[in-house]
């Protein structure tokens, strides 16, 4: 800060001030919507990036204090007119805040947790603090002179300004020094990599950045030993799987690595394209559940980086797509790192046309000339497609990443090192987006939840005869909730942030289902099953209406879509394809 030009000042310390307001309108959300005084597990971060932003809002108000103090003792009469206060709210029709972040602060935050974990200096950034030292020690020696020592003033003042200057050449000629050896090692690499896809001239624009992510990877080795030792250990334990789980979490504590960087500016394109979706409306697009509906909250948004846990292997093959998920202009803006950051919104033109003028002689109440007509139907109509574009980006954007990750480590190129692989990218990748995402699909999915919800009010004392469940299917004493275990696993499922969490947590209540049944019947030989086909359907939806949860419908809705095509024809699909035919079956009781 103490080296930019004050409008810049301005507009840094303008944005700071920004970003400590959203953080604190986060946090007293969270301390309205909890019990327990709003602490959550991403208290903690956003309390340790508003200190960050608090930081340099001070350093920053300083230099303004200092630049504005001699203007300010020469006009005591007056001064420039204040500035007026101006304050961004990001809202709907009805006024009420938007549960989530705009695009602009969702990266910010994510590049924060980033740079929060540099810790080498450049030259220049190490001789600007060894001249901050300098001067904070001459002015301590100054404030020690007496006044008449004006002389030896002097000649600490150009003592002062001689050793700073020396610093500055010297730290210029080692930067000079470095970016000449960094271009040099660039272009070897980048023959590397050229060699390593293609000799021939004419790639595609897919090949290309996947040749230019490869040389950066190439360039990040060449400076770090932890890529090398984990590619030795892959060789020396092709099949342990539990080695995945293990470099993922080590990769993506290294934000400069190119794989997260990667994964950082495709997730803040993905959620640059779902706020607007869900900007137009409140987040809970249906209404809450009387018996129990969760209402999103602002911090499912603000989830960063996590350490990947470990699990069991996934199973499954998932094809690669060479769909790039966003155009890789020149005139891309960038993030740290290097990497494109989040594109410009289009711009539509803004000449007449033959169709502008149509549409203005059809309807010309409310028309702007190059932007058609949105009001709430039409807008509650284009959500649908809007949610296949947000899908389409995140099948794409998972591909990219599990094709980077195969490219940086030949040792997780098996069927087996590829499914765990994607299960393991798919848990970094999801957390900070389910919430918006299944915002959008809740939007989509409005009518269907809300006849949902009705249905479970009007039966909410039903018991299980009711349902039509058998009596031996009941449990033995009258105190004792049937099939509570079963109930608890399905109320989880908002809770996780992840696709194959939440499908476990319904495999859990399946398998929790056929348990109690036993019990009830008294079954006890393996080879007998106490339920049928036709009996799980009603068992299933006396759970789903003792869960109150309407939101399940776009839940399932949701994992369907990125759940892998090998679940489907497993155990795994059958449980989904219950629990959706249970919520149907629930919706049509009213």
């Amino acid at each position: 800060p103490g080296l930019s030009p004050p409008p810049l000042r301005q507009e840094a310390y303008v944005e700071y001030l920004k970003s400590i307001a959203f953080i604190a309108q986060a946090l007293q959300e969270e301390a309205a919507g909890t019990g327990r005084a709003g602490v959550t597990p991403d208290t903690p971060k956003m309390l340790k990036l508003a200190e960050q932003c608090l930081e340099r809002v001070k350093s920053i108000a300083a230099a303004l204090g200092k630049a504005q103090a001699k203007p300010a003792a020469q006009e005591r009469g007056g001064g420039p007119a204040p500035l007026p206060r101006h304050r961004r709210v990001f809202s709907d029709e009805g006024g009420k805040l938007s549960p989530f972040l705009p695009p602009e602060i969702f990266q910010k935050l994510q590049i924060a947790e980033a740079q929060s974990a540099r810790k080498e200096l450049t030259p220049l950034e190490e001789a600007s603090l060894q001249n901050q030292k300098l001067k904070a020690a001459y002015e301590a020696r100054v404030a020690r002179l007496n006044p008449s020592q004006a002389l030896q003033k002097t000649s600490l003042t150009l003592s002062l300004q001689r050793q700073m200057m020396e610093n500055l050449v010297i730290a210029k000629a080692r930067e000079e020094t470095l970016q000449r050896k960094m271009e040099e090692r660039r272009l070897r690499l980048q023959e590397a990599a050229n060699r390593r896809f293609s000799s021939s001239v004419a790639l595609t624009p897919e090949e290309q950045e996947q040749r230019a992510l490869y040389a950066a990877v190439l360039e990040y080795e060449q400076d770090h030993d932890w890529p090398r030792q984990w590619k030795a250990r892959l060789k020396r334990s092709p099949t342990d799987l539990s080695l995945v789980s293990g470099l993922f979490s080590c990769l993506l504590s290294f934000p400069e690595h190119p794989i997260a960087q990667l994964l950082r500016q495709l997730q803040c394109a993905v959620y640059a394209r779902l706020y607007p979706a869900i900007s137009q409306g409140p987040a809970d697009a249906t209404p809450a559940s009387p018996t129990g509906g969760r209402r999103l909250r602002a911090s499912r948004s603000l989830h960063c980086m996590f350490s990947v846990p470990e699990h069991g292997p996934a199973g499954l093959r998932h094809s690669l797509s060479s769909t790039p998920l966003a155009d890789g202009n020149p005139g891309t803006p960038r993030v740290e790192g290097g990497w494109p950051g989040l594109p410009a919104p289009p711009q539509a033109p803004r000449e007449s046309s033959f169709e502008d003028l149509e549409r203005f002689l059809a309807s010309p109440e409310g028309w702007a000339p190059g932007d058609p007509p949105v009001g709430p139907e039409q807008a509650a109509a284009a959500l649908p497609e809007q949610l296949k574009g947000v899908v389409r980006d995140i099948h794409n954007a998972i591909d990219r990443l599990l094709s980077l990750t195969l490219l940086a480590f030949e040792g997780l190129n098996t069927a087996a090192g590829k499914d765990q692989c994607l299960a393991c990218l798919e848990e970094a990748f999801f957390p900070p987006l389910w919430a918006p995402l299944l915002a959008l699909y809740r939007s989509v999915h409005r009518p269907r939840e809300a006849a949902l919800a009705r249905s479970m009010e009007q039966h909410r004392h039903a018991g299980p005869a009711d349902m039509g469940l058998a009596s031996r299917l009941f449990p033995p004493a009258p105190s004792c909730p049937a099939y509570g275990s079963a109930v608890e696993d399905l109320r989880l499922i908002p809770l996780e942030t992840c696709p194959r969490r939440k499908l476990e947590c319904i495999v859990r209540a399946l398998r929790g289902i056929c348990e109690c049944a036993e019990e009830y019947c008294g079954v006890r030989s393996p080879a007998a099953a106490a339920i049928g086909a036709d009996d799980l359907l009603p068992i299933l939806s006396y759970v789903v209406l003792r869960t109150g949860l309407p939101q399940l419908l776009s839940e399932c809705a949701a994992m369907e879509e990125f759940i892998h095509e090998g679940y489907l024809i497993g155990e795994e699909g059958y449980c989904l394809t219950s629990l959706q035919s249970a919520l149907s079956y629930v919706e049509s009781l009213q």
